[in-house]
């Protein structure tokens, strides 16, 4: 893929919005970037319509300059305040029906593969926990179990955040929402053991508040996922607007939960993965 293919088509420059222009111009592509370059590049553009605060906003703009080969991967989304902002990111997207991310892309890839079977082509699906954890659990699920070679990121908000801010499968027991009066009355679903137990070779449950680590977690389950098969990350995505909070504590909110214990940070890597890390690590020298 070159750059050429994100050009605007000759006559409609004049009349497409300034941000969007500066998107084509300075996006991420045929750079090598990461999250330390932030502000040198233009990876979303400015005027997205997430709420202010919003950590999945700051989660989305990590993940996307963490992307090791962002000119050959191709986004697949869900329903939910993601979709919003994905038109608007400077990366091949696919918006797909509520729940069926992973269907999609591992049709996506498949394809890829026999289109270019000489060229590495990355599909990393990016939804919510609704899309992840609740509707979409059987085909997530089942992608790991045929071992589709996709990497699967959550943004985990823990709740419905774009129809009202109810309650999801990753909200925590007690937390009071929407369609929770009383509190939820289960625990947050366990989806990176889900994932370690069907067969994930690399699974990350990382946050924002620690943008190297989450960055590292990107790259790493992007590369198992090109070489062993399906990979896992899950983002801690809090919502300032459904869970009432100021805008500007979404990283204090983060660390809370952290030093809480709450919301871990870990890592799950197989055997093949720590071989093939190892070997990477050993090629760069």
């Amino acid at each position: 893929m070159i750059k050429s293919m994100f050009q605007i088509s000759p006559g409609f420059e004049d009349i497409m919005p300034a941000e969007y222009l500066e998107l084509i111009e300075n996006g991420p592509f045929e750079k090598r970037v990461g999250v330390s370059d932030l502000g040198a590049f233009k990876e979303l553009l400015e005027e997205h319509p997430l709420c202010a605060g919003c950590g999945l906003a700051l989660s989305l703009r990590l993940i996307l300059a963490s992307l090791p080969n962002p000119e050959d991967t191709i986004i697949i989304g869900s329903t939910g305040c993601s979709a919003l902002a994905f038109p608007q990111v400077a990366l091949h997207n696919i918006h797909s029906l509520f729940g069926n991310q992973n269907a999609v892309a591992s049709g996506v890839k498949r394809a890829l593969n026999l289109r270019f079977p000489d060229k590495i082509k990355d599909v990393v699906v990016i939804a919510g926990d609704g899309a992840t954890a609740d509707i979409g659990l059987d085909m997530v699920l089942h992608s790991w179990f045929r071992q589709e070679k996709i990497t699967t990121i959550m943004l985990d908000n823990e709740a419905y955040a774009n129809t009202g801010g109810q309650e999801s499968g990753m909200s925590p027991k007690g937390t009071v929402l929407n369609m929770a009066p009383k509190g939820k009355t289960f625990s947050k679903v366990s989806i990176p053991e889900l994932a370690r137990e069907a067969g994930c070779a690399y699974v990350a449950s990382v946050n924002p508040a620690q943008p190297k680590k989450l960055e590292k977690a990107i790259v790493r389950g992007i590369l198992a996922a090109r070489e062993l098969g399906p990979t896992y990350i899950q983002v801690f995505s809090p919502c300032p607007t459904n869970y009432k909070f100021k805008p500007n504590e979404t990283i204090s909110k983060v660390r809370l939960r952290e030093k809480e214990g709450t919301y871990e940070t870990k890592e799950f890597l197989s055997t093949e993965a720590r071989e093939l890390f190892a070997r990477l690590e050993e090629e760069k020298k």
